[in-house]
């Protein structure tokens, strides 16, 4: 196996530095697109055989370092009891969102065999792949879940969200314990199923000042993390926008804390602390850039790990579906080539 992914994750030295892109399976190839335009979002992610086939897309095309199963963060909110649908041109809408106290009352924690489809697509992936590159399974932070299921959908700034956490403190502790159990249970069956590595996405959380996530989201966070700790498996703990909460990721947990492009690479694993990986970071729309220009960021993240143990590269967040994909390609050889040891 390659397993420069791994090695990285445990901070063991590597070859050249590993490199894999959240959404590597999506628009930008024209492979996804061929099959989104006979199956829809939930069909894709529901069907073992199209997850499991969307996620090997980019091992095919692509000397990437780890797979990441194709599905959905917000999966395990409709296995809760609440209503999803992938409206197109809108992205995720909930029809029935969380916003009083009967409302998360009737939320059902679920142990996690209603999304057995993903452990099958796992399982199926695993097999596919035979060995040739590690993979990554994930799940939805119980604060952007939280987000998405008391707005109703995406937010720009999550009003009705911070209303229930500063109005309701009792309710959002009640809603987020839930979700924290139920991603617990989630992700315990993905490594069962075969996931070598899980990503825990906060993808919203750096809309919360430091105090606010130590109060209202750092207890939650660590009870999945130190649930998981049995399982023996790297995780990764990954935000946008992290910058003012860095330290208060580290204290939640994770092996590997994601960093997102809005801050220098070797600053924020400074303020990480050197006993954890660190995964980032460069800005997805760099890959619209002329290649030199790509060379160039790509030579300054490289630069800033300073060649320690423990940098995985990535995207500071997922590749955007007009990304030219004879640049992504371009920047994983510029990736590998650039931090031969």
């Amino acid at each position: 196996m390659n397993d420069r992914f791994l090695k990285a994750c445990r901070r063991e030295p590597v070859d050249c530095t590993p490199v894999w892109f959240m959404r590597q399976a999506g628009r930008y190839m024209s492979e996804y697109r061929s099959l989104r335009a006979k199956h829809s979002m939930l069909d894709l992610c529901k069907t073992p055989e199209l997850a499991a086939q969307v996620t090997l897309q980019p091992i095919d095309r692509f000397p990437l370092d780890a797979a990441i199963i194709f599905a959905d963060i917000l999966l395990p909110l409709e296995a809760m009891g609440l209503d999803l649908e992938f409206a197109e041109g809108e992205g995720p809408v909930i029809h029935n969102p969380v916003r009083e106290r009967a409302d998360v009352e009737r939320l059902t924690v679920i142990d996690g065999h209603e999304l057995d489809y993903v452990g099958q697509a796992i399982r199926q992936a695993r097999r596919a792949l035979d060995g040739k590159v590690p993979l990554i399974g994930f799940a939805g932070a119980p604060f952007t879940l939280a987000s998405y299921a008391i707005e109703g959908g995406g937010s720009r700034n999550y009003v009705l969200t911070k209303s229930m956490m500063y109005r309701e403190p009792d309710n959002w502790h009640k809603l987020m314990d839930k979700l924290a159990r139920v991603v617990t249970g989630y992700l315990r069956r993905q490594i069962q199923a075969g996931a070598q590595a899980v990503q825990l996405f906060d993808s919203w959380v750096g809309c919360l000042s430091a105090g606010d996530y130590a109060e209202y989201v750092l207890p939650h966070v660590q009870m999945i993390f130190e649930g998981l700790k049995r399982e023996g498996v790297p995780m990764i703990h990954f935000g946008t926008g992290t910058t003012a909460i860095l330290r208060q990721m580290r204290e939640a947990g994770g092996d590997v804390i994601g960093v997102d492009w809005r801050i220098h690479l070797d600053e924020a694993w400074a303020m990480i602390g050197y006993d954890r990986a660190v995964q980032g970071n460069l800005d997805p729309v760099t890959l619209y850039a002329p290649l030199l220009e790509i060379e160039r960021r790509i030579e300054d993240i490289l630069n800033r790990a300073d060649g320690r143990n423990g940098h995985i590269f990535n995207l500071g967040h997922g590749i955007l579906p007009t990304t030219p994909i004879d640049h992504v390609a371009a920047a994983i050889d510029m990736i590998h080539k650039l931090s031969q040891r």
